[in-house]
């Protein structure tokens, strides 16, 4: 009788004949997706608006198909939250709430697509529901938000044209990538990355199907007014990823993209979508996935090799970890499995805590220690705007009436300029104005506004540039000890204008970071 298959040495065993069935459908994970939205609804209203809101605020009232730092999608969400309720910092954010809580079940549909059972569906669930990627950006309503959305469903729809299924789940990665281009570029990272992937592991014939190259015409064809918005107006968004490559931003530089691939999902889950990763590129039934560990890889070298910003390839860490979270129950259901279960559940415990602290809202904001600053630095720039119109307002009360009327606001960043919108008609403001990115694009002063309250530069070398007289007139004082660009900042007046405005605002005051 012949030797059974299963006798046979590992490297001349039969591959798997294909990848394993999905998972059984299951409830559960819906309902962990909703806590987070009804959470993140909960806490929207608390501390305030953050600097990229107000801006996204600013550019809604100039809208276009395009501006010097994104797409028109976020600004546009924007306008409409704010016309359907104004001022309404919870309808604002509404989107973001339910982006949030769509990762998770994006996420635990992956996890199903890869054979996760009930409870390997469930833990990876919780993981994104845990994760910094999905709670942080969920809190505020930005461009990291819908990029999260945008490449999760990319990748679902990738999962199941790689698993397969019918070659027109590539429409789907193609009209996502192609709406995600009108929120930013960096959509076109995610399908250079997915494109890599299957160059290096397959299945190659993908790259010549008809329904792939029809899904590259889409994405091309609705990024186009976006594109073309860019190319007119000389690509800008090259200077502000110049600006991010020299670490002149949040987040940026490479030593700290290599630590938040460590930290953005959580501490945690760091060895877990490890785990995922080598999963994904070694086991044989995972072979049809292989591309998508692959496309991680490729997409943390070109951030790397490009100085781009570490979360930028934050959401392919999350379907590692969708891959990770069913080793770990394997994991978890062999040897010691009391041991292996309660380390689990500590580690849980503990994750859920340090997300609710650090990337929340949930301590009082007078009272917010520093290292939720440190590790949260978006924490500390929803803080304390109303108060620095207030800083703003009085430094204006106290001018000569004779140069109120031709007094205006300078700043140094937009938001800064957006708080003065936001908060400065009901303290009797000057209109503010900036030359950062777009603001500068929005007008320039009026030609015969020569007394300028200048806020946003700690030292008055550029502004003695500008006018005869700089003299320190107060500082912003936000009522709290917190740490961001605003607090303590001094507030300069500026007098005597030396050159027209027409002049120097395109060649000096504008500036892209």
């Amino acid at each position: 009788m012949a030797e059974p298959v299963t006798d046979l040495p590992r490297h001349d065993r039969p591959a798997p004949a294909g990848p394993p069935p999905p998972g059984p459908r299951t409830t559960t994970p819906w309902l962990v997706a909703g806590a987070v939205t009804a959470v993140l609804l909960l806490l929207a209203s608390r501390y305030g608006y953050h600097r990229d809101e107000l801006y996204f605020l600013l550019c809604g009232r100039h809208l276009d198909w395009g501006y010097v730092d994104q797409g028109p999608l976020v600004p546009a969400l924007a306008r409409a939250m704010d016309t359907l309720a104004p001022g309404n910092l919870m309808v604002l954010r509404t989107p973001s709430a339910l982006i949030a809580g769509g990762a998770v079940a994006l996420v635990t549909a992956i996890a199903r697509q890869l054979g996760a059972g009930r409870g390997g569906q469930l833990f990876a669930a919780f993981l994104a529901a845990a994760s910094g990627v999905v709670l942080a950006a969920g809190h505020l309503l930005s461009t990291t938000t819908v990029d999260l959305l945008v490449w999760l469903v990319a990748t679902y729809c990738a999962v199941r044209l790689l698993r397969g299924d019918d070659t027109r789940w590539a429409l789907g990665v193609g009209v996502a990538i192609g709406v995600g281009m009108l929120n930013k570029p960096l959509p076109a990272l995610l399908a250079v990355s997915l494109l890599a992937g299957v160059v290096i592991a397959g299945p190659r014939p993908l790259l010549r199907d008809r329904w792939v190259l029809c899904a590259v015409a889409v994405a091309v064809l609705l990024a186009a007014p976006n594109l073309l918005w860019q190319a007119t107006h000389g690509f800008p968004q090259l200077s502000v990823a110049s600006s991010i490559e020299g670490g002149d931003s949040s987040y940026s530089g490479r030593f700290e993209a290599v630590v938040l691939q460590f930290e953005i999902v959580s501490p945690y889950a760091a060895p877990i979508w490890i785990a995922g990763l080598v999963a994904l590129l070694r086991r044989p039934a995972w072979r049809a996935y292989r591309a998508l560990a692959w496309a991680w890889v490729v997409a943390f070298g070109i951030v790397l090799l490009a100085g781009g910003k570490g979360y930028y390839d934050a959401p392919l860490l999350l379907v590692l970890t969708a891959a990770g979270a069913i080793v770990t129950v394997d994991w978890a259901a062999r040897g010691v499995v009391a041991l292996r279960r309660g380390l689990l559940a500590v580690g849980a415990v503990v994750a859920v805590a340090a997300s609710a602290v650090l990337l929340l809202p949930t301590l009082p904001a007078e009272r917010l220690p520093g290292f939720v600053v440190d590790v949260n630095y978006d924490s500390g720039e929803t803080i304390g705007w109303p108060a620095f119109a207030d800083s703003l307002a009085a430094v204006h009360r106290a001018l000569p009436p004779q140069q109120r009327p031709r007094a205006v606001i300078l700043t140094a960043n937009y938001g800064e300029a957006g708080a003065v919108a936001r908060y400065g008609p009901s303290r009797g403001l000057p209109p503010a104005y900036s030359g950062h990115n777009s603001m500068a694009d929005f007008g320039r002063p009026p030609a015969d506004a020569d007394v300028v309250i200048a806020v946003g530069w700690e030292r008055p070398d550029q502004l003695r540039g500008w006018f005869d007289q700089v003299a320190l007139a107060g500082r912003v004082d936000q009522r709290v000890d917190v740490d961001n660009e605003e607090n303590g900042g001094p507030v300069w007046l500026c007098t005597g204008l030396r050159r027209p405005w027409s002049q120097i605002w395109d060649q000096e005051v504008r500036h892209a970071g």
